[in-house]
């Protein structure tokens, strides 16, 4: 890998990240075309999937890519479903060369956009940047490979861990350009969930308010048990103009269920998991067989506990302002089952940042 590969795929990469939150369930692409060291083609995978990356690069580099070298941060896909295959496309422009980030393990392509690139006698090259590319797309991989959606779980906080007083005073303990990020970070993902506790707490609208990207604004989930959602929520008062997808036990009020389905909610029920509550891993499944591949979880203690007990966590946006409320607050995360520190969620720190009087950490869970 010379230095001028890793700066034109690490290009690619950056405009990949452009698709996070609005290509599900097709992963984020970018490709980058460059013929004698000038690019002279950009492109990345567009909201709903299509067009591809590597069209959208092909498009702007025209007969310039005769020749050229592609760089595509995921293998090109090989099979005919709503668009022809990029490895096609690639082909038929004449470039000389693609380099490759990560293979596709999609068991329609896994492999096949390479071996048809290569049978066509263009110089192949895979591995690129690949962990970098691999962790971009790690939702769409977890889908493949998993079953289901990569979780971020997101927790505003006191710098002792308490995400409200005593008697449930929240609003609020981060500051406003902190709130902003936030919506920045459900606009990367493709659903957003919230446990009943929150939304009858706060009556959340749960959707992107950024001037200029509220149709980014992700499926929004609630866990709801036994259907105590009122139907005068914000949630459902806007259910037929985003969708709002509830998950209760499948012993709950048919009657309430119905009452909700008639506003435009769709109602899933699942058989209870431990202590009597919806499992979150049957609520990945169906996420992931919907199309999900990033879900930000926003819920108060209980569901945080629940998600990290399962060890279904991926990652964690932990925003922390700069004030101390004490032992009576609520906690970020409940008790999960924890006895000895061997047993603990252990996270990698990615970054840390200061945005206003708040720090915003970023990390990784370890498996």
């Amino acid at each position: 890998m010379s230095n001028d590969d890793a700066v034109h795929m690490r290009h690619a990469l950056r405009l990949a990240r452009r698709g996070l939150g609005n290509v599900a369930p097709n992963p984020a692409v970018g490709c980058v075309i460059v013929a004698d060291d000038v690019v002279v083609g950009r492109g990345w995978t567009q909201r709903g999937g299509r067009p591809h990356a590597e069209t959208m690069a092909l498009m702007q580099a025209g007969a310039r890519a005769r020749g050229a070298t592609a760089y595509v941060t995921l293998e090109p896909c090989a099979h005919h479903g709503q668009t022809p295959p990029c490895a096609r496309a690639l082909i038929d422009s004449g470039l000389a060369r693609v380099a490759i980030a990560a293979l596709d393990p999609d068991p329609r392509v896994c492999g096949r956009g390479r071996i048809m690139l290569e049978k066509a006698g263009i110089a192949v090259s895979t591995g690129l940047c690949e962990e970098e590319a691999r962790f971009l797309n790690a939702g769409f991989l977890l889908r493949i490979e998993a079953g289901r959606p990569l979780v971020t779980l997101k927790l505003a906080t006191s710098l002792d861990g308490r995400i409200a007083t005593h008697n449930g005073h929240s609003k609020w303990i981060t500051g406003e350009r902190t709130r902003a990020h936030v919506h920045m970070l459900r606009a990367t993902h493709d659903a957003i969930l919230a446990g009943i506790g929150t939304v009858l707490a706060d009556d959340p609208d749960l959707g992107c308010r950024l001037a200029g990207l509220e149709d980014h604004s992700p499926l929004r989930v609630v866990l709801d048990s036994h259907l105590r959602l009122p139907l005068t929520s914000r949630l459902v008062r806007t259910a037929r103009e985003r969708p709002l997808l509830v998950f209760c036990r499948d012993d709950a009020e048919k009657l309430r269920r119905k009452a909700l389905e008639d506003c435009g909610v769709e109602v899933r029920p699942l058989s209870p998991g431990e202590g009597g509550y919806v499992p979150v891993a049957g609520v990945l499944k169906v996420l992931a067989e919907k199309g999900m591949t990033r879900l930000l979880v926003e819920a108060g203690g209980h569901v945080a506990a629940s998600f990290l007990r399962a060890r279904l966590v991926d990652r964690l946006e932990w925003h922390r302002a700069a004030l101390i409320i004490g032992g009576d607050g609520r906690s970020a995360v409940e008790a999960y089952g924890i006895d000895a520190l061997d047993q603990a969620a252990r996270l990698s720190p990615l970054r840390v940042r200061r945005i206003g009087e708040d720090l915003v950490e970023s990390y990784v869970l370890k498996a």
